[in-house]
C-alpha cells in the first residue's frame, strides 16, 4: 500500500487525553476529519462541518505526526467520520501497529477496522444498522427530559455488552446533571460521561 497516494480532509490533529466515555483520561493521538451534515445546533466543533481545498493530508503525514506520540491509541472523530471510506485509513495506521477508536453519529454507514466504537446518535440524522450493530459504546447528550426516551429506544439495538453512557450538553451541564444523576440512580446501567477536557480547559 503506496501511503502518500492516499489523502483525507483533516480539521485538525493533537496529543491529548480523552475526556469523556469509556476511555476517559487515556492518552491519545486525535484526528479530526472535516465533513458533517448532521447539524447538532449545540456543537463545540462546527468549524469541522465544512472540507476546505487544504485541509487534505496524506495518510503518510498522519502516521509519521502520530508516531512521535507516546501513545498508540488513535481516536478518529469529527465532523462526521463516516462521511468518508475509511477502510484504507484504518488498514494503513493497523500496517503500523496503532489501535483505532472511532467516534461517530453513526448517520452513515461503517467502513475500517476498529478497535472500538463509540456512537452518539443524534436526533436530526439517526444512526444506521450498521453502526448500532457495531457499537462498542453507546453516549447520548442530554440537553432535556425528552433525550431519556430518546436513549432508552437505543438498549435493544445495541450489543449486550455494549457501554451506556449519558453525557449532559456543555452549555447546560449545570442545569442536567443532577437531572442525569437522578435518572442514573434509578437506571442503573447507565453510567456517567463527563468532558473532564473542558473542565482541565485543555483540548
Amino acid at each position: 500500500m503506496e501511503y502518500n497516494k492516499l489523502q483525507y480532509p483533516i480539521t485538525e490533529s493533537f496529543y491529548s487525553i480523552q475526556g469523556e466515555g469509556f476511555h476517559q483520561g487515556e492518552a491519545a493521538y486525535f484526528i479530526r476529519l472535516a465533513g458533517c451534515d448532521v447539524g447538532c445546533t449545540w456543537c463545540d466543533t462546527k468549524y469541522s462541518w465544512k472540507v476546505k481545498k487544504d485541509d487534505y493530508h496524506s495518510i503518510e503525514t498522519l502516521i509519521r505526526q502520530a508516531e512521535r506520540q507516546a501513545s498508540k491509541l488513535i481516536i478518529v472523530t469529527g465532523g462526521e467520520p463516516l462521511m468518508h471510506d475509511l477502510k484504507k485509513f484504518t488498514a494503513s495506521f493497523k500496517q503500523n501497529n496503532f489501535k483505532l477508536n472511532l467516534e461517530t453519529s453513526g448517520a452513515y454507514e461503517l467502513s475500517g477496522e476498529w478497535d472500538w466504537i463509540c456512537l452518539s446518535p443524534k436526533k436530526k440524522k439517526p444512526p444506521v444498522k450498521s453502526v448500532l450493530e457495531k457499537a462498542n459504546e453507546l453516549k447520548i447528550v442530554i440537553s432535556n427530559q425528552d433525550d431519556f426516551e430518546w436513549a432508552t429506544s437505543f438498549i435493544d439495538k445495541v450489543k449486550s455488552d455494549c457501554q451506556l453512557y449519558l453525557q449532559p450538553e456543555w452549555d447546560l451541564a449545570q442545569n442536567m446533571l443532577p437531572v442525569i444523576l437522578d435518572y442514573i440512580k434509578k437506571h442503573p446501567k447507565w453510567k456517567l460521561s463527563l468532558q473532564i477536557h473542558k473542565y482541565l480547559e485543555i483540548e
